[in-house]
């Protein structure tokens, strides 16, 4: 879908602001309820019938006014009780809707409001006791480094000056689901056998190239994921990355002038062990507590990872955060990224500070619509529902700016 083929549903766009919110509702709710209309009105035209768009208006509301667990039950008790539980039931576990062209509308309706600055992806674990929702497993979190029962899931997010919002996801399955499946591949786009860092720069590739907007930074906000493997699968899509290394993973310091070189390979840490004497103080905008400026010491590298193909070993900047100066670095992160020029270990750092701010806005936004809540064995059901979440998310954060919605997109 081109941004062209984006437009507002004409039955969307003419329900009248009044009957949009009921007695009582706050600001902010009103807010976000009218958001989503036009929102719902922007990003819905895939969806052919009218039925089908009024059933995702009716979701996302849903989402947004429900208070607790997101359940389809709980959802409909909102709107209309057990004939719109079932109705709600079909739409999202029973319907045939390609989810896809929600979400690149969507991307493309937040390029146009407030330009991306960078992808940023992320892990979200699903914490679930039961055996009855699709990809349900014994799993290890490593982004907060603890076992887990429940599912795993990658989220693509949305980055620029005034939004943060999901708009890709993708599921990560153990192998026991793609044996139960008999299938190889699964409709969601999820494969059989994918290991984690698989399907977590798989959903990322997929999301962006469907989105075709111009090219922007992808931060990798997912443990150790920074391995050779990833680095040549987004050099290969042409696509700049900034992935958090592992402090063990061996590269080979190119610079002469630098401590290490030619010594080898060296466990990525010792890299930047060795140039402590290099490092910066830099100055950063904390998003996680709004107004405060924090210091780092920062450090960067000019590296390569070994490869057996010499066409494949290109250069790469390691780059290492301290916030102890006694210490190890705390981050560390490896980036093929060539602009904007120079690329300074200060831009670098203030680049991965975007993570931080999907981490601000996922600890207070992503219950508030249910990005979790979704009950099911249905792997097209949790796509439907994290798309209609999703819409409700980037509902919320364009009210809370106060960004203008609901311009037709030509």
């Amino acid at each position: 879908m081109t941004t062209s083929t984006i437009h507002r549903s004409s039955h969307l766009a003419s329900r009248p602001r009044g009957g949009r919110t009921g007695p009582g509702r706050s600001d902010g709710g009103r807010r976000a309820h009218e958001a989503a209309e036009d929102l719902c009105g922007a990003v819905f035209g895939s969806l052919r019938r009218r039925d089908q768009r009024e059933k995702g208006l009716q979701y996302v509301r849903g989402l947004l006014a429900t208070p607790g667990r997101k359940s389809i039950r709980n959802i409909a008790q909102q709107i209309g009780g057990p004939a719109a539980e079932q109705s709600l039931h079909h739409f999202i576990a029973g319907s045939t809707w390609d989810w896809q062209p929600i979400r690149t509308a969507l991307s493309q309706y937040l390029e146009q409001s407030s330009p991306l600055t960078a992808w940023v992806a992320q892990p979200m674990a699903i914490p679930k006791g039961g055996e009855h929702s699709v990809g349900v497993g014994r799993q290890y979190d490593p982004h907060r480094g603890q076992m887990f029962r429940g599912q795993q899931a990658f989220g693509i997010w949305f980055t620029s000056a005034d939004v943060v919002t999901p708009v890709g996801w993708r599921l990560y399955l153990p192998d026991e689901e793609g044996a139960a499946a008999g299938a190889a591949e699964f409709e969601g786009g999820e494969r059989s056998g994918e290991t984690y860092e698989e399907c977590a720069v798989t959903g990322v590739l997929d999301a962006v190239r469907e989105v075709g907007v111009p090219a922007r930074p992808v931060l990798l906000d997912i443990q150790n994921i920074g391995t050779r493997s990833t680095m040549n699968r987004f050099a290969d899509a042409r696509l700049p990355v900034l992935a958090r290394i592992s402090p063990a993973a061996r590269l080979l310091v190119t610079d002469p002038a630098l401590p290490g070189h030619g010594a080898g390979t060296l466990a990525a840490r010792d890299v930047l062990q060795n140039v402590r004497a290099l490092r910066t103080v830099v100055e950063w905008a904390d998003p996680l507590y709004p107004g405060q400026r924090r210091t780092s010491l920062v450090a960067a590298v000019r590296v390569m990872m070994p490869d057996p193909s010499p066409a494949r070993r290109r250069h790469l900047t390691l780059l290492g955060e301290w916030t102890d100066a006694r210490s190890m670095p705390s981050q560390l992160w490896v980036t093929d990224l060539a602009r904007p020029v120079p690329v300074t270990p200060a831009v670098l750092l203030r680049m991965t500070k975007q993570a931080r701010r999907v981490s601000a806005s996922s600890a207070h936004s992503v219950q508030e619509v249910g990005l979790r809540d979704f009950a099911g064995r249905s792997l097209q059901g949790w796509h439907r529902h994290v798309t209609m979440a999703s819409v409700a998310h980037a509902a919320r954060c364009l009210s809370e700016t106060g960004m203008p919605v609901g311009r037709d997109l030509v």
